[in-house]
């Protein structure tokens, strides 16, 4: 399997509000930068549609590295969170409906064809990759 990075963030003026996203995927040598945004959204669904949209690109199957500054994504598996709320019929802890079940569907059914690995990393850090995936995601909510 190929192997590939992809850092990730999202930003969102007001919560909600316009928000934008933005990734980096690397693979070898290689690098591309992707963003987009949404007029009315929250933060936390641009930290998962960053991740869904670097997932998208990938044509074949992959061993990816996900480095993300979002506990809301990074803790959805390495804290099994997902598994659960599968479980459970897509109810969390409290037994209510999770939120932003269309989007965590989408991430699981693209991570279905890949292994990927979650890294927590310190946002507004000295980060290059995330600082500029925060870059990408503020100026795509300015292109709103």
């Amino acid at each position: 399997m190929k192997e590939v990075m992809i850092y990730t963030d999202g930003a969102c003026s007001g919560n909600p509000g316009p928000g934008g996203w933005g990734a980096i995927l690397f693979y070898g040598p290689h690098q591309k930068e992707l963003s987009g945004g949404e007029r009315h959204t929250t933060n936390n669904r641009m930290e998962i549609q960053a991740v869904i949209e670097g997932l998208k690109l990938l044509k074949e199957p992959c061993k990816v590295q996900v480095f993300s500054d979002s506990a809301y994504v990074v803790n959805c598996f390495q804290k099994g969170w997902i598994r659960g709320w599968l479980r459970n019929g897509w109810l969390n802890s409290k037994r209510e409906p999770v939120e932003n079940k269309e989007l965590w569907q989408e991430l699981w059914s693209l991570m279905g064809k890949h292994k990927v690995d979650y890294v927590k990393v310190k946002g507004h850090s000295d980060n290059k990759w995330n600082n500029r995936c925060d870059e990408l995601a503020r100026e795509a909510v300015k292109r709103l």
